[in-house]
């Protein structure tokens, strides 16, 4: 099947890194798609990507200096979770994964992707991407996941955090906010509306942020340094909860495919010494998704 019109597949040579990653890095947010002819795309999945299997990730971890991933279901395979399981299996121990599931979910199948290597379920709150699931519904997922170990991921906007506010702080696990829970770059850092998830953060110490994708949100475009004061905030505010990651292969990006170099070039803009760079690529996610 072809991709959705103005779908944007990812670059094809990316550059070669400036910044030299620590060893143990981890890319903490990433995709796998199909290949569909295996792994067929969700029927009610709102886009239909490019493939993206598995070798392409891996071979692009090896030649960014990446030593892991953390591979995250997205909506494109919905409650499918079988490429992003077979990637793991793949992986020999050198990628996690987080999961979508719905509250049909079999004790069975929890703990076949339990054992793949999955330690979290993603709740997307984007209206263009999924359908809503009733937050009773959700409770319960995060219910049975928790006596798993797992953790949840959410991806929503920043003008939806007040009315999710008060879900999100009786979740019972750790949670982690996907990209930097998409700010509005035009109103800037310190605006209210942005620094709610700072306050949040400094109250509920088991939320977490990953500082990515720059490229959603720049108004500037590459390199994308008009980011960069978001990521540094929440960089310098939490440096035991930041993690990180490329999205690769950038599903939905609006313009144009990203540089996966250059996006690793953007680390140390908000990372600024080693000590957070260390803390950002190896030492959060593994304590996160290894321990």
């Amino acid at each position: 099947m072809p991709m959705s019109p103005g779908y944007i597949p990812f670059h094809p040579h990316p550059s070669k890194p400036k910044f030299k990653l620590p060893p143990g890095a981890v890319d903490a947010h990433c995709h796998v798609f199909g290949p569909e002819n295996k792994f067929p795309y969700a029927p009610e999945r709102k886009y239909t990507p490019c493939d993206a299997p598995k070798e392409k990730l891996f071979a692009l971890r090896d030649f960014l200096g990446l030593d892991r991933n953390v591979i995250v279901q997205a909506s494109a395979h919905s409650k499918d979770n079988r490429a992003m399981v077979d990637a793991l299996e793949a992986a020999n121990g050198r990628a996690k994964g987080v999961a979508f599931v719905g509250e049909e979910v079999s004790d069975a199948e929890l703990k076949w992707l339990d054992k793949a290597g999955v330690r979290g379920v993603r709740f997307n709150f984007l209206k263009r991407l999924v359908d809503f699931t009733p937050g009773d519904v959700l409770a319960r997922i995060a219910g049975r996941v928790e006596k798993l170990g797992w953790h949840i991921v959410v991806y929503f906007e920043m003008p939806d955090l007040p009315e999710l506010e008060d879900f999100f702080t009786a979740l019972p696990t750790a949670v982690v906010v996907d990209h930097m829970g998409t700010p509005d770059v035009k109103k800037g850092v310190e605006h209210p509306e942005n620094q709610r998830l700072h306050r949040l953060m400094d109250k509920h110490k088991n939320f977490w942020v990953k500082v990515t994708c720059p490229e959603r949100m720049s108004l500037a475009g590459p390199p994308y340094d008009d980011v960069v004061p978001f990521g540094r905030a929440l960089v310098e505010r939490f440096p035991d909860r930041v993690i990180w990651g490329t999205d690769w292969p950038h599903p939905n990006v609006k313009k144009e495919a990203p540089d996966d170099g250059v996006l690793v070039d953007y680390i140390p803009k908000v990372a600024v010494t080693a000590a957070a760079q260390r803390a950002l690529l190896v030492d959060n996610p593994m304590r996160l998704y290894w321990a």
